[in-house]
C-alpha cells in the first residue's frame, strides 16, 4: 500500500544553533573580534534607569542594524522578517530559535525618537568600524559601487 510520507518539517530533531553556522561564515569572523560591550556604556544616559518598560536590548538593537548595514537590508521590517528565518543571524544576536523577534517599529522608534538628536549611533558604528580596521577585517583598498539606474516611480 502507498503511503503519503510524513512532513519532515515537524519532526523534533535536536540540534544547537552553533552547530547550524558554517565555521567559515562572515558573522563569525566578525563575532570573534569584534566586541560590543561598549554599547552599553555609550547608551547609557539615553536610557532611564528605574522607569518605563524594559528597553529592547541596545546592543541587540545596534548589532541588528549592523547586519542590515552589512548585508544590504534597507527596510527595518525586511531586517526583522531575515533576523526571523535566517539561522545565522539569530546566532549573531543570541537569539534562540524559539525566541520572538523585536518589531520592526522598535528599532524605528528608537532610531527616530531616542537616538535622533544625538551623536551616539555614529559614535557605535565607528567604534566597530575601528576594531574592523584594527583586525584586518576592513582595510579600505577595495571599493564597490553600483551604477544600476532604476526608474522612478
Amino acid at each position: 500500500m502507498l503511503k503519503k510520507p510524513s512532513s519532515p518539517q515537524t519532526a523534533l530533531e535536536i540540534v544547537t544553533l552553533d552547530s547550524l553556522v558554517p565555521a567559515d561564515h562572515l558573522l563569525r569572523k566578525i563575532d570573534a573580534v569584534i566586541d560590543f560591550t561598549f554599547i552599553h556604556d555609550l547608551v547609557a544616559g539615553l536610557y532611564c534607569p528605574d522607569n518605563g518598560r524594559p528597553p529592547l536590548d541596545p546592543t541587540l538593537m545596534f548589532k541588528a542594524l549592523f547586519l542590515g548595514y552589512l548585508f544590504g537590508i534597507r527596510s527595518e521590517r525586511q531586517l526583522v522578517r531575515e533576523i526571523e528565518v535566517n539561522v545565522a543571524y539569530r546566532w549573531f544576536l543570541a537569539l534562540k530559535l524559539t525566541d520572538a523577534v523585536f518589531d520592526a517599529s522598535t528599532l524605528s522608534q528608537n532610531r527616530r525618537r531616542r537616538y535622533q538628536d544625538s551623536t551616539v549611533a555614529q559614535a557605535i558604528f565607528d567604534r566597530i568600524v575601528e576594531q574592523a580596521i584594527a583586525h584586518g577585517l576592513v582595510d579600505g583598498t577595495v571599493l564597490y559601487t553600483d551604477s544600476t539606474h532604476l526608474k522612478a516611480n
